[in-house]
């Protein structure tokens, strides 16, 4: 049974996998506190689900992340799972891409992240347990010319989701990664690619997306890849030189 302070904190939830992630988790009994930054969205999912609060917040901006924890500690909440689920990708070359908007996905995919893993990390351990779920992609598995940094900062995410949980095992908490591929959701649309007869194949719900995810936190998986598909293509990048994988990402046209 859920103590009543206890919450699922969902970021990135006014789209795509956080709306999911907020939907299955409330199904699930949780009580919730989405974060994003278009308030009108995450007040109407708030009112949908119930048992839910919103927090319009940027978290790419500078001191965000220490905003957040302020007013969960204010509203007397302690996070029991936390879904790192905000982020964004670009596409298009690194040197013609807009530079401060490049460095925004370098704050929001890795620095927001990394600083929300770290806030409440310290709390899960006094307590015994806890979960954390990071959202990466398939992209974490190999380089991405044409997306260099959104290719990077899900590289990193992989990494330091795997070193949390065998950092925190011990301690009863569960760290999982999921690694979606193609998913319908409004990301192409903000990375700037149109429809691709092989990225449309492989397109999953994000309603998968999440089972997968939360099936694998709820095994304490270090790693999931959502997607049958997926999954072939990330053990591939094993058996392939990089400098072949990254040759054929760069040679798609999104």
């Amino acid at each position: 049974m859920l103590r009543p302070e206890n919450i699922a904190l969902i970021t990135g939830a006014s789209a795509g996998l956080g709306v999911e992630f907020a939907r299955q988790l409330s199904a699930r009994g949780h009580r919730l506190v989405l974060v994003a930054r278009r308030e009108e969205r995450l007040e109407a999912l708030a009112k949908e689900l119930g048992k839910a609060r919103a927090v319009a917040l940027d978290l790419s901006k500078k001191g965000a992340t220490a905003k957040l924890m302020a007013d969960i500690t204010r509203a007397g909440e302690k996070v029991d799972l936390l879904v790192n689920n905000a982020g964004f990708g670009l596409y298009g070359r690194f040197a013609e891409l807009d530079a401060a908007r490049q460095r925004e996905m370098v704050d929001l995919n890795i620095g927001a992240l990394t600083d929300l893993c770290r806030a409440v990390a310290p709390g899960m351990i006094a307590r015994g347990h806890g979960a954390i779920l990071n959202v990466a992609s398939t992209a974490a598995f190999q380089a991405g010319p044409g997306m260099a940094v959104y290719f990077a900062t899900k590289a990193y995410v992989l990494s330091l989701s795997e070193a949390l949980h065998e950092e925190l095992k011990p301690h009863g908490i569960k760290v999982s990664c999921l690694c979606p591929g193609p998913t319908s959701t409004e990301f192409g649309a903000v990375a700037g690619f149109k429809s691709n007869g092989l990225f449309d194949k492989a397109t999953m719900t994000a309603g998968d997306v999440v089972r997968a995810g939360l099936k694998a936190l709820d095994g304490n998986k270090a790693v999931a890849v959502a997607g049958r598909l997926n999954r072939a293509g990330a053990f591939a990048t094993r058996l392939v030189p990089r400098a072949l994988t990254r040759k054929i990402v760069g040679s798609i046209k999104y």
